[in-house]
């Protein structure tokens, strides 16, 4: 189709959030996915506990997560969400579907750091997919990883270590690159000295039971937002998603359900 004036719009455009949540074990990632609105969960890991949410099961291959969104983008239903849980359980499945498209017995063998090179093509057609649900179907997105700790080697400073999603460096910065907002969850930590004798003290990390929402970055973790969020919030879907205007706009102004949208 050519390109001509009639084809222009307006940015700042209130369309669904693409949002990768990442943080430590247990934190609280699967239920604020779950209580975003009407979810369905494509697990790649068996974390939904008694979690009731709507679910494909356990999908063992790239394949099998590429025909569950297949068929949210082609079959009438009235799901809002899409979650994938998670992308670190997801890659391994991509690094085999990679090493199988080009004739490898795994990801290594193609030689130093291709394999991985290679995969990103893979990691572009998941996120061409969960795009055009949220583009044309009108669903948010809710990707959910695993943090790790990992040396930052900043260019203005000495190299410190800071958390950041459990992904090899090239697909979490695709990863990064497609959604609108990455954001950290963990909980509350402060420190406590304790003079243990012989003028010497030990610093403790305590934690007070809060779970944190972080959204800007800091030296200690990768985060970041489009919508000019709090830089901290409570992990509690409420708090996250009145700061985001797709689901804080008026309820007369507020996007069509799916199954609307496509009547």
């Amino acid at each position: 189709m050519a390109i001509s004036l009639a084809s222009l719009r307006r940015g700042g455009e209130t369309r669904p959030p693409r949002i990768l949540v990442y943080g430590v074990a247990g934190v609280g990632k699967t239920q604020l996915a779950a209580d975003a609105p009407n979810p369905v969960f494509l697990q790649t890991e068996d974390g939904l506990g008694r979690i009731d949410a709507a679910t494909f099961g356990l999908l063992r291959s790239f394949d099998a997560v590429m025909e569950a969104l297949g068929s949210l983008y082609t079959e009438e239903h009235d799901h809002q969400t899409v979650v994938l849980d998670s992308l670190d359980w997801l890659e391994p499945l991509v690094w085999q579907h990679t090493a199988q498209a080009h004739n490898q017995p795994d990801i290594e063998s193609f030689g130093y750091g291709k394999g991985y090179l290679a995969a990103l093509d893979t990691w572009r057609s998941f996120l061409d997919g969960v795009n055009a649900l949220r583009d044309e179907r009108g669903m948010g997105v809710i990707l959910i990883a695993h943090a790790e700790i990992r040396r930052f080697d900043s260019p203005e400073t000495e190299p410190y270590d800071r958390y950041q999603p459990k992904l090899h460096r090239g697909a979490s910065a695709l990863v990064q690159e497609h959604v609108d907002a990455v954001l950290f969850a963990n909980y509350r930590v402060s420190t406590l000295k304790s003079d243990v004798g012989f003028n010497k003290k030990v610093v403790r990390g305590v934690s007070g039971g809060d779970r944190l929402l972080h959204t800007a970055e800091r030296p200690a973790f990768l985060a970041k937002n489009r919508f000019g969020l709090a830089e901290t919030l409570p992990l509690s879907w409420p708090d996250l998603a009145a700061g985001i205007p797709f689901y804080a706009a008026p309820p007369s102004t507020a996007p069509a359900s799916t199954t609307e949208a496509r009547s």
